[in-house]
């Protein structure tokens, strides 16, 4: 009965040792924001920063632009970039590094700038 608890607390012990360094690289979504989307979409998610009126940032506060666009279309412009389809012109770079649970992670941070 010993032994077994040992081994599971051996196997716990183990399985958090192997998981600290995903946890530790993995950075919260608003230093993600701040270092990938600040710069143009601003602090407050408004868009209101020189690149972001430059390039035409929206403004995520706005209910009406967060309803017209869908998580999945901002993943894919966070991990893709995004090109305006009239002219062509890339507005916005792929990001890197991030892994898709901190897309996903930025994506939500970023549906909470909508203003009700």
């Amino acid at each position: 009965m010993r032994f077994a608890a040992m081994n599971r607390a051996l196997a716990l012990g183990l399985g958090l040792l192997f998981a600290m360094p995903v946890m530790v690289n993995c950075a919260d979504a608003a230093s993600n924001y701040r270092q990938h989307c600040a710069k143009c979409h601003g602090e407050d998610g408004r868009g209101k920063t020189k690149a972001g009126q430059r390039l035409g940032a929206r403004d995520y506060t706005d209910p009406k632009v967060q309803a017209s666009v869908t998580d999945e279309a901002i993943a894919k412009s966070i991990k893709q970039g995004y090109t305006d389809k009239k002219t062509g012109r890339q507005i916005m770079k792929p990001t890197q590094g991030l892994t898709d649970a901190e897309v996903k992670e930025l994506v939500a941070y970023m549906r909470k700038f909508k203003k009700d």
